[in-house]
């Protein structure tokens, strides 16, 4: 299964580029500073709620669509990282014999 793209590269390619927008334009029309809106188009970033509610109301994309990409972008990451992460699961001690909880 492919990687999820990350919401950054979508708002780039499907919102950006068709407009011809620069990073610039954008940024103005989103209300944001020009290093946070590359920051996000380039992977840099997460896009935070704000942030989609803003391309929803900029450009119609909806917030929630953008956040879903964001959680499943974030899923994939940390399931590739999955190996290094070593925690053993839980098991929790066996009450003494006549004790209440």
């Amino acid at each position: 299964m492919a990687s999820p793209a990350h919401p950054g590269q979508f708002i780039k390619m499907e919102i950006l580029e068709p407009l011809e927008l620069s990073v610039t334009e954008a940024a103005k029309a989103l209300g944001v500073s020009r290093p946070a809106l590359s920051a996000l188009l380039n992977g840099r970033a997460s896009l935070s709620s704000d942030m989609a509610l803003r391309v929803e109301k900029a450009f119609g994309i909806k917030m929630d669509t953008l956040l879903r990409m964001q959680t499943a972008f974030e899923i994939a990451e940390a399931r590739r990282k999955e190996s290094k992460i070593k925690v053993k699961p839980y098991k929790a001690a066996s009450t003494r014999a006549g004790s209440t909880p």
